[in-house]
């Protein structure tokens, strides 16, 4: 995994931390969900710089491998 590829995986992963806990209180996160969009922009960002755009397969490849604990449970499909 080169640089930038490990930089999108982790600007994915602050996302991800965010979102999760932003919709943790369900009640009050139509008042935080505008908390989302600078890690939304970061990870995007990040993606294309990465070269990841369109190609989910690959990002999420690289996510497992960076973050084991965040591979999808392919079962619940």
């Amino acid at each position: 995994m080169n640089a930038s590829e490990r930089a999108a995986v982790q600007a994915y992963l602050r996302l991800l931390q965010t979102a999760r806990a932003v919709l943790a209180d369900p009640p009050s996160a139509p008042r935080a969900l505008p908390l989302l969009s600078v890690p939304m922009a970061e990870a995007d960002a990040a993606l294309g710089a990465a070269g990841l755009t369109g190609n989910e397969a690959d990002f999420f490849r690289l996510v497992a491998g960076l973050h084991p604990a965040e591979r999808p449970d392919r079962s619940a499909a």
